[in-house]
């Protein structure tokens, strides 16, 4: 089973459900395979996909693979889930969808740049690093990640 494949089946179904396919991996567990599919989208407000969508997009998508021979007629588990916050942040859409949030980035040249994500376009991220703006391309980015912000003041808190 080629993963192109897989990927050519998945998209236009998760795609009936505004969401976009990230990845798709099968790996072995055990006696049967496990199916990673992970999926973004916008959702109502821009931040992501609601759980309620990916699990409509998950049936669809169980449906889709039990009516191809893709799989073969050995047992596989289905996982579909969003990137979540752990995943890097690899594509302009994926920092679009984290603006405000606090992001940790290494550079292609080794240093690390921790600010806020002030906006992002298709050619790079402007980030408030310690109140002060600063533009970073994507192309200078090694990887970034979000950062966890658990008690976080906002504008609305002082």
């Amino acid at each position: 089973m080629r993963s192109d494949a897989l990927v050519e089946l998945l998209a236009p179904v998760a795609g009936q459900f505004a969401l976009e396919l990230e990845e798709v991996d099968v790996v072995p567990a055990g006696k049967r395979r496990l199916v990673r599919v992970v999926v973004d989208g916008e959702g109502p407000d821009g931040r992501g996909p609601l759980l309620d969508d990916i699990a409509e997009a998950t049936k669809a998508i169980s449906t889709a693979l039990d009516d191809t021979d893709l799989m073969g007629a050995g047992a596989y588990t289905l996982e579909v889930s969003s990137r979540g916050v752990s995943r890097p942040l690899t594509l302009p859409r994926h920092w679009r969808r984290n603006e405000g949030r606090l992001v940790e980035v290494r550079r292609t040249e080794g240093d690390t740049v921790t600010g806020r994500i002030r906006s992002a376009d298709d050619d790079g991220v402007d980030l408030d690093v310690d109140g002060t703006s600063r533009r970073l391309g994507y192309a200078e980015v090694d990887r970034a990640l979000v950062q966890i912000e658990l008690n976080r003041k906002t504008d609305d808190d002082e």
